[in-house]
């Protein structure tokens, strides 16, 4: 009886934790959009230039690292907004540029942050509901995005245009299972760490968003 009755309360002890995991990761992904999208404005209203491919590479990856690094520790959480309001700062010139290229850019971008919005309630909505278990798919989204991270960087050096567009359609479909992926890992103990499942859906929530624009701006963009 003892046995059943320490199963129970590790069973229990276990739900709690989880439960406080997705808690604190929705609130702290919450807070880092919010200060991400400040930050956009701000560079978009100041008109900063974009940093450039090498610079938002060494910063992107500089504070990922420290991020990582400090993840069990109230450093990290800084580390979590500093790295999120520096993604907000690179998106500004982006946001500029296109509704500055296109008639109806503003329309693209409102199109494209609508579309990210929708795709991320929806499939994490299904996550948590289902409770379905999506790790299977961690090996295929990382080779996918290591694959498709290569292939962006060739079709800006070799200036390629159709296959940027192909890697920003690669990108709205590992960004999807990356969603999927992380909500299971929360739902199912697989990630314990709030910030660093805070970082895993910003990112996701970022590139899926870019994408989109991307492509909407190719297919749908009214010079």
């Amino acid at each position: 009886m003892n046995e059943v009755n320490v199963a129970y309360s590790r069973a229990q002890a276990g739900v709690l934790e989880t439960n406080k995991v997705i808690r604190n990761t929705y609130l702290l992904l919450s807070m880092t959009l919010l200060f991400s999208a400040l930050t956009a404005g701000l560079s978009m209203a100041f008109d900063l230039p974009h940093p450039g491919l090498i610079v938002t590479l060494v910063g992107y990856f500089g504070l990922l690292f420290l991020t990582t690094k400090f993840r069990n520790s109230t450093l990290g959480i800084g580390f979590v907004f500093a790295l999120t309001g520096f993604m907000g700062l690179t998106l500004g010139p982006i946001l500029n540029a296109y509704i500055g290229h296109y008639a109806n850019g503003g329309q693209l971008v409102m199109t494209a942050l609508g579309g990210t919005g929708v795709t991320f309630v929806g499939l994490s909505a299904y996550a948590l509901t289902t409770r379905k278990d999506f790790s299977y798919l961690g090996g295929m989204l990382m080779a996918g995005v290591l694959v498709a991270f290569l292939a962006g960087l060739g079709a800006i050096f070799f200036e390629i245009p159709g296959l940027s567009l192909a890697v920003s359609a690669m990108f709205i479909v590992l960004m999807a299972g990356m969603i999927l992926f992380e909500t299971s890992q929360i739902i199912h103990g697989g990630e314990t760490n709030y910030i660093m499942a805070t970082v895993s859906l910003y990112v996701s929530i970022y590139n899926l968003f870019t994408s989109l624009l991307q492509i909407l701006g190719v297919l749908g963009g009214d010079d």
